[in-house]
């Protein structure tokens, strides 16, 4: 379970009570302090809310990683709401009319899907007389790709590519995408039949899995309750992408990474390749991706420096998906197991030193 500080369901309203310039600021783009960073975190957090209910831990992590400019993979099981809470965090994002990138774009990924259905393709125009590109729904802010296993490697890959170079190239010509990019796929951890798994090393391009489990009874009784709430409707807080974006700039630049953080996770990294149950350990690139997720998981918890529990709090979606572990073993135990016997190990050599 991780431990996560969740809003109030009248957050809102609390920004609103401080004054219409907090407000303001947020949903343009003068993000200049942690505390900024924080109180748009959780607005955003509260429009999600609204629309998906029983799913805090779940909304926690996918906005961390979206304010870490990192992808996340639901592992869930059909009808658990990903989509309601992709197109709710599309909504949140404010596009203008004329825009050609879309908030929000879902993908549903199919055996007889090409790479061009993902990026786009070059057409002839026989008006003008000229090739144009017609842009695939990667163009976009937040983009849900829907079983993204049932699909080709060479469809999962265009796709992979994107996220990690944040650009589509096609007949030799790149057309870069926005920033603010993120990635929400899905796939169905039961139904396995003619599906392609991703690769470990395609798994390693995600900053974050999640495993969704079902809904309590209480929080399914209150998604019961509201079944008939459009949900269709604008959302009453919406932020430009400059504001996501320059809180990002801020918790990267104002939230300090101690040296026993790194400490600890470089020995975390070793513990996990050491480990007799693991057969394929973290790589570098996880380490170094991990460090924007620790610093916005503390300022999402009023601090301006990151803790070793932060690495203990996160190691489980952080590094669950990146090992491979021996036959009968459980990844998600093995790195708790080795993540806090190193946070142990260092919090106490720290201060003995």
């Amino acid at each position: 379970m991780i431990a996560c500080v969740t809003p109030s369901a009248g957050h809102l309203e609390h920004h609103a009570a401080r004054g219409p310039s907090l407000l303001q600021d947020l949903q343009n783009h003068h993000i200049e302090t942690v505390n900024q960073s924080r109180h748009l975190f959780r607005a955003m957090g509260d429009v999600c809310r609204t629309a998906v209910q029983g799913r805090d831990e779940v909304i926690a992590l996918v906005l961390t990683a979206l304010f870490a400019d990192g992808h996340v993979l639901l592992e869930d099981h059909p009808g658990s709401g990903k989509t309601t809470l992709a197109k709710s965090l599309g909504n949140v994002v404010e596009r203008p009319a004329d825009s050609a990138i879309a908030a929000f774009r879902r993908i549903q990924f199919t055996p007889d899907l090409l790479p061009s259905d993902i990026t786009g393709v070059t057409l002839f125009d026989p008006q003008s007389r000229k090739f144009d590109f017609r842009r695939g729904p990667v163009f976009a802010n937040i983009v849900l790709g829907d079983e993204i296993n049932r699909s080709s490697p060479k469809v999962q890959s265009a796709l992979l590519e994107v996220m990690a170079e944040k650009q589509v190239t096609v007949d030799n010509e790149t057309h870069r995408l926005e920033d603010l990019f993120f990635v929400l796929a899905t796939q169905n951890p039961l139904d396995l039949a003619g599906t392609y798994p991703l690769p470990r090393a395609q798994l390693d391009r995600f900053l974050f899995k999640i495993k969704m489990t079902h809904l309590t009874r209480d929080a399914e009784l209150a998604v019961l309750c509201r079944w008939n709430v459009d949900r269709t409707k604008p959302a009453d807080f919406c932020v430009a992408p400059h504001a996501i974006l320059g809180a990002r700039r801020v918790v990267r630049e104002q939230v300090q990474v101690p040296q026993i953080v790194l400490e600890c996770l470089t020995d975390t990294a070793e513990a996990l390749r050491r480990d007799s149950n693991v057969r394929l350990g973290v790589s570098t690139r996880a380490l170094v991706s991990a460090i924007p997720a620790l610093q916005v998981w503390a300022m999402l918890h009023g601090r301006d420096f990151v803790s070793p529990r932060d690495l203990q709090a996160l190691c489980v979606p952080l590094f669950g998906h990146r090992i491979e572990p021996a036959a009968g073993t459980d990844a998600d135990a093995i790195v708790m197991r080795c993540t806090s016997a190193v946070v142990e190990d260092v919090t106490r050599r720290s201060i003995a030193g």
